[in-house]
């Protein structure tokens, strides 16, 4: 294979394509949710990934997998987690079997303002996905996002 195959091209271009749809999709929730609601787009992710766990077994999230969770790295998560924390959104405090764990859970002035972020976040996917679906070569991946589930 040379750096001009057609299949690699075609890769490529691919990936580029999916690349487009993911910054275009990522920077209009951003602006709809800094706009309304004083959030950036992994803010809200981590206050909804967050919002999810809960006391039975395996509810709580270590940071590696809310880390995973939100695409960012464990040290980004760390501090996007301690601003969140300063702003009265989360509150984090030592796991009750194990003193070495600590747990981070979204406060309820947290609950409160994911709940009231989270019809913005929805219109302005929604919004981004149909304003993509207009574009030919991104079309095709805006159905797939559209019928894609999330794994359990």
């Amino acid at each position: 294979m040379t750096a001009t195959d057609p299949a690699l091209t075609a890769l490529a271009q691919g990936w580029c394509a999916l690349s487009l749809l993911h910054g275009k999709i990522e920077s209009h929730v951003e602006r709809a949710l800094q706009a309304k609601h004083g959030l950036s787009v992994r803010e809200y992710s981590l206050l909804d990934v967050l919002s999810r766990q809960h006391d039975g077994e395996g509810g709580h999230l270590q940071m590696k997998q809310v880390a995973d969770a939100v695409v960012l790295s464990q040290s980004a998560t760390t501090r996007l987690v301690t601003r969140l924390e300063e702003r009265g959104l989360l509150l984090r405090y030592l796991c009750p079997t194990d003193r070495r764990g600590i747990y981070t859970n979204v406060s309820d002035s947290g609950t409160q303002l994911l709940a009231e972020a989270r019809p913005t976040n929805d219109a302005a996917l929604r919004e981004a996905l149909d304003e993509a679906a207009q574009n030919p070569e991104l079309a095709p991946l805006v159905r797939v996002v559209e019928t894609v589930r999330a794994p359990v």
